[in-house]
C-alpha cells in the first residue's frame, strides 16, 4: 500500500490578471455572480450587474489597480506566491494556490496537487475570520471540484484562525515593529472588510470573529479600550453594511482628539487593492482632510516569517 502523500492548497479571493478594463471586468463578473457574495434574485441582479455596474465600475477600478500594480504583477498574487513558496520549503511538501475568482482557480490548484500524486489535501483559506461570503465560497469551490472526482481525496479544511495565538502574535509583532521604526500613534484602528448587515442578522459569525480578534490584539499589545477600535470597510451598494464604517470613523476620530492614527487591516492576509489603495491612500486623505495630523498604514502580514510560522502550525496540527 502506498504511503499517504500530503499537499496544501492555500486559498484566497483572487485578482484580475491584468490592470485594465477587460481584465477587471472579467474578474468582477465572476466575483459578483457568486450568490455567496451577492444573494439577490438573479432576475434582479444580473441585468443590473451586466447593464450598469460592470460597464461603469470596471474602468474606474482598473485605474485603481494600475496605481498599486507591482513590477511582478498584482500585489495579492505576488505575495500569495511568496507565501506558497516559503510554506512549501518549510513543510517540504507540495503547496499550490487556488483563487475563488480568477486564476489560478481552486480547480487548477487542486489539479496540480493531484497530478503530483497528492492523496491527502489540507486546505487553508487565508481568511482569519470566517464569513460565508469568503471562506464559505472557498468550500463551495472545493466541493464543486470534488463532485467530479471519481476518487475524492482525503482532505481537511481549516475554517478560521481568528483567535489562534500565533496569528495574534504575528499581528502584534507587525504593529510593534512598525512602531519601533515609525513611532506610535494615539490610536490603533483595525479596519476589517465589511459584509451586509443582513448577512450578520441571518447568522454569519464574521462580526463576532472580528471583535474577538480586536480584543485579543489589544490584550497582546497592552492597549486599553480607548487606544484601539475596529471598523468595517469596502461597503458596496445602498444596502446597510456592518458598522461602524471605516470612512466615517476616519472623519470622526480627529473630532475626538485623535490626531495621530495607526491603522491595520487584520482580515486581509496579503496586501491588495482594499488595503493599498482604499486604506493606505483613500483613508489617509479622509483622515487628514478631517483634521488629523499623521496617518500610518501598517502593512498586512504577507510573507513575513511569523505569518509562515502560523500557517505551518495550522497545517501540522491537522
Amino acid at each position: 500500500m502506498k504511503s499517504e502523500q500530503v499537499g496544501v492548497l492555500l486559498a484566497n479571493l483572487g485578482t484580475p490578471a491584468q490592470p485594465n478594463t477587460s481584465g477587471v471586468r472579467a474578474f468582477l463578473a465572476q466575483f459578483l455572480h457568486d450568490k455567496r457574495v451577492v444573494d439577490l434574485s438573479r432576475w434582479l441582479w444580473c441585468p443590473l450587474l451586466h447593464g450598469i455596474i460592470l460597464p461603469l465600475r470596471s474602468p474606474k477600478v482598473a485605474k485603481l489597480y494600475q496605481s498599486i500594480w507591482m513590477e511582478e504583477g498584482s500585489p495579492l498574487m505576488v505575495y500569495s506566491k511568496r507565501q506558497r513558496d516559503k510554506l512549501s520549503a518549510r513543510l517540504n511538501i507540495p503547496v499550490e494556490l487556488g483563487m475563488t475568482y480568477g486564476e489560478p482557480s481552486v480547480e487548477q490548484g487542486l489539479k496540480k496537487l493531484l497530478d503530483q500524486g497528492v492523496t491527502s489535501v489540507k486546505i487553508l483559506p487565508l481568511y482569519p475570520q470566517y464569513s460565508g461570503s469568503t471562506t464559505g465560497a472557498v468550500f463551495d469551490a472545493v466541493a464543486k471540484v470534488f463532485m467530479n472526482c471519481r476518487i475524492v481525496p482525503d482532505f481537511n479544511f481549516i475554517r478560521d484562525y481568528y483567535s489562534h495565538p500565533l496569528y495574534i502574535r504575528a499581528l502584534a509583532s507587525s504593529v510593534k515593529e512598525y512602531w519601533e521604526k515609525h513611532g506610535k500613534g494615539d490610536y490603533l484602528l483595525c479596519s476589517y472588510h465589511g459584509i451586509p448587515q443582513r448577512y450578520a442578522d441571518n447568522g454569519d459569525i464574521y462580526p463576532a470573529h472580528c471583535e474577538q480578534t480586536t480584543r485579543l490584539l489589544a490584550k497582546e499589545l497592552g492597549l486599553d479600550n480607548d487606544k484601539i477600535g475596529h471598523s468595517y470597510q469596502s461597503r458596496f451598494g445602498r444596502e446597510e453594511w456592518m458598522k461602524p464604517y471605516t470612512d466615517e470613523t476616519l472623519q470622526l476620530l480627529p473630532e475626538k482628539g485623535i490626531q495621530n492614527l495607526d491603522i491595520i487591516s487584520p482580515a486581509f492576509s496579503v496586501d491588495c487593492l482594499e488595503t493599498l489603495e482604499e486604506i493606505a491612500e483613500q483613508g489617509k486623505s479622509q483622515f487628514l482632510e478631517a483634521g488629523g495630523k499623521s496617518y500610518q498604514f501598517i502593512p498586512c502580514l504577507n510573507d513575513s516569517d511569523l505569518h509562515i510560522d502560523m500557517m505551518q502550525s495550522l497545517i501540522e496540527a491537522l
